[in-house]
């Protein structure tokens, strides 16, 4: 089985930092993408930002440029550096991870349990 993990939620004042971190572990022949993703109220859970196995970047458009997704050498550890962070950015981060567990094998995806965010004065 494959575990997903987050950590680094909190609560900051607004044009304040947070890191997140998620960090999958288990039975893993590799990781495709990863990603971090949030749910409003009243809304379906929507992409805050993602990164390939390669290293390559996509965000939603109102977080561009205030948060950076990055990911360890390893490839099993993703990050989510959040600046800038406004009182919208409020919610449950979850971490999303499509890993293969076996040579030449299917894709799965696996969530976290998330971690809250709050940004508040």
């Amino acid at each position: 089985q494959v575990q997903v993990v987050e950590s680094g939620g909190g609560l900051v004042q607004p044009g304040g930092s947070l890191r997140l971190a998620c960090a999958a572990s288990g039975t893993i022949f590799s990781i495709n993408d990863m990603g971090w993703y949030r749910q409003p109220p009243g809304k379906q859970r929507e992409l805050v930002a993602a990164i390939t196995s390669g290293g390559s970047t996509n965000y939603a458009d109102s977080v561009k440029g205030r948060f950076t997704i990055s990911r360890d050498n390893a490839g099993n550890t993703v990050y989510l550096q959040m600046n800038s962070l406004k009182p919208e950015d409020t919610d449950v981060y979850y971490c999303k991870a499509i890993v293969t567990m076996r040579a030449y094998g299917p894709t799965y995806q696996y969530w976290g349990q998330g971690t809250q965010v709050t940004v508040s004065s």
